[in-house]
């Protein structure tokens, strides 16, 4: 047999180069590891996968959450999996449910729901559908780099505006500015918030964790753009990878707001299934020296383990670490001048087909 390395080195532009095994299937596919090393001894390289786009047949869009850290509220994703292949995705156990697995398959075998636009237009025009804020997406990144070819989310915004429906979407990639003018147009009716998602700023360490996102100056770029049209803007940092990103919070935060965002909001890194597997194979492949001080971290936010779901606890951790991440992200939100409240989305111009605006109790 073949020497074999001992880890497989990471594919330009993706993400992992692993598919952990779906905790819902007994039979498991195995890749030939004999030819996988044939290939990276005889090439320097393993075969670059292509992404594959796949009908989703659903009948339905919008998604009603009810998490009691999260709260109440609608969801729309256009897609299911992600194209931008970050390794910390809490998102990739979804693709369990469709036989898949959250790791190369995450981010190469993407669901596109085609008929989204008229779908929306369907469940919005119904009475039965009370006016309250969307979220696009809650999953995955609704323009992620598929959107440039399909569409979707222009499609959606387009039927929002026609209805003045509030929403609030949350992506990393620049491509949200190509939709400036539905926005400012939402914007006028308090109708749209968008939160631009900031990992770290350093472009490098961006590149290799969030490896077909928008890189750190884009997205604060996006949010230039955004405030210019009159379309607010917030920063989520997330996630916060302790002992490798948690240091960058208050530079992240003063750049959003020399950027102009309004608010900001943190996330602490979470491993729910497959995203354990596959982070660790990043750390493995990309900061092997970084990585006991970051699982040791982890576990000390976590109760001793890699992960807790416990609502309350799973976005911010526990310990004394996570009271000292929450104390440097006050101060630095305060002394950047975040936080200062804005209003809520408005429901008061929903509007059906028509032109006939909807008169709310």
């Amino acid at each position: 047999m073949l020497p074999q390395p001992p880890l497989l080195p990471a594919i330009p532009g993706r993400g992992p180069n692993i598919n952990p095994v779906n905790r819902f299937d007994r039979i498991q596919l195995e890749p030939d590891a004999e030819w996988l090393h044939t290939e990276f001894a005889e090439t320097g390289s393993i075969p670059h996968p292509r992404t594959q786009f796949f009908h989703d047949a659903t009948e339905s869009i919008l998604v009603h959450n009810d998490s009691p850290d999260l709260g109440r509220g609608w969801g729309l994703n256009p897609y299911r999996g992600c194209e931008h292949g970050c390794a910390y995705c809490y998102a990739r156990p979804y693709h369990d449910y469709l036989g898949w697995s959250g790791g190369m398959e995450f981010e190469t075998k993407i669901m596109v729901k085609l008929r989204a636009p008229e779908l929306l237009r369907a469940e919005l025009s119904s009475s039965q559908w009370k006016p309250e804020p969307i979220g696009l997406s809650g999953v995955t990144d609704c323009y992620q780099p598929a959107e440039r070819r399909f569409r979707l989310t222009r499609a959606c915004l387009e039927v929002l505006a026609e209805f003045r429906q509030p929403v609030g979407i949350i992506t990393k990639n620049f491509l949200v500015t190509r939709d400036r003018d539905l926005l400012a147009e939402l914007a006028r009716y308090n109708c749209v918030r968008v939160t631009i998602t900031i990992t770290t700023l350093d472009p490098a360490l961006a590149g290799k964790l969030e490896p077909r996102a928008a890189r750190p100056e884009h997205r604060l770029d996006a949010i230039r753009l955004l405030v210019a049209a009159g379309v607010p803007v917030g920063v989520n940092i997330a996630p916060v990878i302790p002992g490798l990103t948690d240091h960058e919070m208050p530079a992240i935060i003063e750049a959003a707001a020399a950027a102009g965002a309004s608010r900001v909001n943190y996330i602490v890194l979470r491993l729910p299934h497959s995203v354990k597997d596959v982070f660790l194979q990043w750390l493995d492949t990309h900061e092997p020296g970084k990585k006991e001080r970051v699982l040791s971290r982890i576990r000390d936010l976590r109760g001793g383990k890699l992960y807790d779901a416990s609502f309350g606890t799973r976005m911010r951790g526990e310990g004394i670490f996570a009271e000292q991440i929450a104390q440097l992200f006050g101060v630095a939100a305060r002394r950047a001048g975040l936080n200062r409240g804005e209003p809520s989305l408005s429901t008061a111009h929903f509007r059906r087909p028509g032109g006939v605006q909807l008169e709310l109790l």
